[in-house]
C-alpha cells in the first residue's frame, strides 16, 4: 500500500488523511514548528499548507522530493485582498511547483473541495468528487485509486495545464464562501 507524507496538520490535511487511510494507506503528518528537520517516508507528498508555505518547503526537501509523487492542493490567493491569484496570468501554483520540482511527479488535487465535505464524503445530496490533474497517468491513477478506495469519488481532469482552472475554481468556490454565499459544508459537486 502506498506510504503518504502530508505536510501540514489543518482541516485539510486531517480530511485527506482520513479518507487515505480509510483506503489503507499509511499516512504521516509534518507540522510547520518540524517542516525544516523532517525526514520524507512517504512514496507522496501532499503539500496541504498555504501556497506561501510551498516555497520554503521545497526549497529544503527538494532532493528528498525527487522520484517521488508531489500533491499540490493549494489555491495560490492573494490573502491579502481576497480577490486574485499570485501565479503568472495562465500558469498555476502546481505548475510552479512541477517547475522547481522536474524530477517529482506534480499532481493538482483537492483544491476544489473543503475539508468538511472532504470529510463527509458528501456535497449536499452528491459523493464528494475530487479533481486530479498531472502529466503522469500512473500517478494519478494511483491517486484516483486510492481516493475511490477512501470513499470519495476522484475523476481525472487531464493534464497538469488544467490545474489552471482547477484554480480558478477553488478560488471561485473559497470566495462564495468567504462572503457568506455559501457554507463551509457546501460547494461544488459533480453529476456525472
Amino acid at each position: 500500500m502506498t506510504t503518504y507524507t502530508i505536510f501540514g496538520r489543518g482541516n485539510m490535511a486531517t480530511a485527506i488523511a482520513g479518507i487515505l487511510t480509510n483506503a489503507g494507506a499509511t499516512v504521516e503528518h509534518i507540522g510547520s514548528a518540524d517542516s525544516d528537520t523532517a525526514t520524507i517516508n512517504g512514496d507522496v507528498i501532499v503539500l496541504a499548507v498555504p501556497y506561501p508555505a510551498v516555497e520554503s518547503i521545497i526549497e529544503t526537501h527538494k532532493e528528498a522530493f525527487a522520484g517521488k509523487t508531489v500533491i499540490d492542493i493549494t489555491n495560490p490567493l492573494n490573502f491579502e485582498t481576497f480577490d486574485s491569484l499570485v501565479v503568472p496570468t495562465g500558469s498555476s501554483a502546481a505548475a510552479e511547483i512541477q517547475a522547481k520540482l522536474p524530477s517529482s511527479r506534480v499532481l493538482k488535487a483537492f483544491n476544489t473541495n473543503f475539508a468538511a465535505t472532504l470529510a463527509s464524503g458528501t456535497v449536499g445530496d452528491i459523493v464528494t468528487t475530487v479533481l486530479v490533474a498531472g502529466d503522469d497517468a500512473e500517478a494519478k491513477s494511483a491517486l484516483i485509486a486510492d481516493v475511490n478506495a477512501g470513499g470519495v469519488d476522484a475523476l481525472d481532469a487531464g493534464s497538469l495545464k488544467r490545474a489552471h482552472e482547477l484554480e480558478a475554481v477553488g478560488f471561485l468556490q473559497l470566495t462564495l464562501a468567504g462572503s457568506e454565499k455559501i457554507g463551509w459544508t457546501g460547494g461544488f459537486g459533480l453529476v456525472k
